[in-house]
This record gives C-alpha cells, sequence and structure tokens, in this order.
C-alpha cells in the first residue's frame, strides 16, 4: 500500500487571466478549483494511473471539509485528522498569453502539537514492512522543521520506504533520516546545497553526496528539460516530451505518483522513468491541478528518450 502524507493540505483554486499585470484590475476568463496539497495530488495521480493509495494529514474548516468529500467522490481512501481553524487556499494566477503561472499560497493553520502527535502515531500504525510512504510539501508554520527527518526516521524502524519531496530547511532536515528516494527539482537542489548546479554533471556530482546519508535513489527534475535519475551506479537524462502546457502546477507530484507506483510494483529503472516522464508531462496538459488522463501517459511512454550519462 502507497500512503500519501499531506501536513498542509489545501483548496487550490485557479484562476486563467490573459495579459495578468500586478498592481492593476484584472479579470479572469476561467477559474477552476481542486483539492490540493502536493500529497493528495500525488493521491489523485495514482488513482488516475489505476493505482490505490491512503491519503493521511491535518485537515480543518469548510475548506477541509470540502477536501474529504472530493476525496470521498474520487473514492480515495483517507484518514485524517481534524483540528481548529481553516484549511489554506492557494491562488494560481494562469496567463497563456505571457506563459506564465504566479502562486500565492497561504500558510496554514496553526497546528496543536498534541495533534502532531497523534499523526504520527497515526502514520506508524498504518505502516509495515510492505509500505511506502510518500512525505512531501510544505508544513504549518509552528510545526519544527525536523518533521520530515522524524517520520523517515521512525517508518524506516518499521520496514516501509519512504520517498521525500520537500524543499528548504524540510529537504534538509529530512536527507539526513536517509529515504529511500529525494525528488528535489534543480532549484531545490541548488539551494540544499546553496550552489548553482548550471550542467548535468554538477547535478549528479551533488545528487550522489546524499548517498552519504542513505538515500538510495535521487530523481532531480528539470522542468521542460525532463529529469535525471540517479542511483550509485546509473545516472540517467530523460528528455522533456514537447506538449501543449495549460498548468506546470503539479507536475512534479504527478512525476512521484509514478515513481512511487513504479517502486510499489518493482518496475525496472527504464519502466520506471518512461512511467515518470510520460505522467508528468500529461499532467501539465490539464487545467488547475488535476490528475492526468491514463490514456495521454500510455500515449506519451512511447515518446520518452533517455541516455544513461554514467
Amino acid at each position: 500500500m502507497i500512503i500519501t502524507v499531506t501536513l498542509n493540505p489545501a483548496i487550490d483554486k485557479t484562476m486563467t487571466i490573459n495579459n495578468f499585470q500586478s498592481g492593476k484590475v484584472n479579470r479572469e476568463s476561467g477559474v477552476r478549483i481542486d483539492m490540493g496539497g502536493k500529497g493528495i495530488n500525488v493521491s489523485k495521480t495514482i488513482q488516475a494511473l489505476g493505482g490505490e493509495s491512503t491519503a493521511i494529514g491535518i485537515l480543518a474548516g469548510n475548506a477541509g471539509g470540502f477536501i474529504r468529500k472530493e476525496l470521498d467522490r474520487m473514492g480515495i481512501e483517507h484518514q485524517f485528522i481534524g483540528i481548529d481553524g481553516e484549511t489554506r487556499t492557494n491562488i494560481k494566477i494562469v496567463d497563456p498569453v505571457q506563459g506564465s503561472v504566479t502562486d500565492i499560497n497561504e500558510n496554514g493553520p496553526f497546528l496543536p502539537l498534541e495533534v502532531l502527535k497523534d499523526f504520527e502515531e497515526l502514520t506508524m500504525d498504518l505502516l509495515t514492512d510492505t509500505s511506502l510512504v510518500v512525505f512531501s510539501g510544505s508544513v504549518p508554520q509552528n510545526v519544527d522543521k525536523a518533521i520530515y527527518k522524524r517520520l523517515v526516521d521512525r517508518a524506516k524502524e518499521k520496514g516501509a520506504k519512504t520517498i521525500l519531496d520537500a524543499d528548504g530547511e524540510l529537504l534538509l532536515e529530512g536527507v539526513k533520516a536517509g529515504p529511500y528516494l529525494v525528488k528535489p527539482n534543480v532549484h531545490e537542489l541548488e539551494r540544499l546545497f546553496s550552489t548553482q548546479l548550471d550542467s548535468i554533471e554538477k547535478i549528479i556530482t551533488h545528487s550522489r553526496k546524499l548517498f552519504d546519508y542513505g538515500v538510495h535513489h535521487v530523481v532531480v527534475s528539470l522542468g521542460e528539460e525532463g529529469a535525471v535519475f540517479i542511483n550509485p551506479k546509473q545516472a540517467v537524462l530523460a528528455k522533456g516530451i514537447e506538449v501543449e502546457v495549460k498548468s506546470t502546477v503539479g507536475a512534479g507530484d504527478a512525476m512521484v505518483a509514478a515513481i512511487a507506483m513504479a517502486l510499489d510494483r518493482g518496475a525496472s529503472l527504464e519502466e520506471t522513468i518512461r512511467w515518470a516522464v510520460a505522467t508528468s508531462a500529461a499532467n501539465v496538459m490539464t487545467e488547475g491541478t488535476q490528475a492526468p488522463s491514463l490514456d495521454e501517459v500510455m500515449r506519451l511512454m512511447k515518446e520518452v528518450t533517455f541516455q544513461h550519462i554514467i
């Protein structure tokens, strides 16, 4: 069973605005509302690909109620703890004319420490030595930045495989626990090492430093240029697929979902790469933070190309 953890879910409100201009009155030409948060996005994509997962995390208020109803409607298994306050709403402004996406993200509600402890125990109760758990996304402001490190450590004690997709201090602390797989984008990797990574060779060299912590695989997404898949013996550059872009939001989550499913099913590295790249490309062809179409993923898998670097 794949378990996705979302400590800071959101309602994603995506607005399409042609020629968006800061500081001026703008009129939208389209709006859609999706349940979101990185872990929830992963669960949505897993379902779209024909897999199953259990989504867990923290929800609050009317927005949290909306997310519960959407999970029920979609048939995604979930176990969320409720708290006071209101689950955040994130605004995505998509400007198809300028080809830009502007994110305005709320911080999320205060998470009482006793509830966080309850959540940690819930997570551990769900895990077995056949579990694969995805820790991804931001956390409420009052939650300590070592939360993913602590959860990864405890998950590994249960024998579970772990995937970490985070940024900043959450990533910095989380990698110290040695997750099975880490999936930063190139900018997150640059922030992690406080250096510019302007070549594939530098990306590979710095990624392999994470193996010293016990990490087994690193996947670095490069946006439209593709992704680099790195393990101690191999480094593979997968080229991006040229598609019609409607929204880049959630593309990384879609890639994580495909990787999680591939790992859970014991797929080869080559199969994993094809699923990951095709799923991410299919995701950017959808509006808002919708999951990609399985038919589109299967079509795009035939277009995935990659080369072994080392």
